[in-house]
């Protein structure tokens, strides 16, 4: 194994531990709190495309943020909170208004400029395309 691929094997390894830890504790904080502000995904590997699912209800779709880097995968989303306004006096406040956010890796084989989204029913669906090299080339030896 080369040096580089060595170091990028380790750096693969520390910035999913570091993903990884950073969603626990979050997951943790939620659960003690009855809040979370982690959005649950689910990432699908398909043939042609990786697609991530994103649970996102009761979020305006002017309130998401998809910023898709060579590496990482990042949604943010907020909240609106119910002014109380017009008099209204709430006995029991406890849905979370605020900032959600997640931020996941990816493989480093997608056409990140082509991705597309699309929100609907409180599910963020979002399409990557995969760089199929299926292209084997013949070298001639002189």
């Amino acid at each position: 194994m080369k040096r580089n691929e060595a170091e990028e094997m380790f750096s693969d390894i520390f910035n999913t531990l570091s993903e990884k830890q950073k969603d626990i504790g979050d997951l943790i904080e939620g659960y003690m709190t009855n809040t979370s502000t982690v959005p649950l995904i689910d990432v699908l590997d398909e043939d042609e495309n990786v697609t991530v699912f994103v649970n996102l209800p009761g979020i305006e779709r002017d309130n998401i943020k998809i910023d898709i880097t060579d590496e990482n995968l990042e949604i943010t989303a907020f909240y609106e909170e119910e002014s109380e306004q017009d008099g209204k006096i709430f006995l029991r406040k406890e849905r979370y208004y605020g900032k959600l956010n997640r931020k996941i890796s990816i493989p480093k084989e997608l056409k990140i400029n082509e991705a597309s989204a699309k929100f609907e029913n409180g599910v963020l669906v979002i399409s990557i395309p995969k760089i199929l090299n299926d292209n084997n080339y013949e070298v001639k030896v002189n």
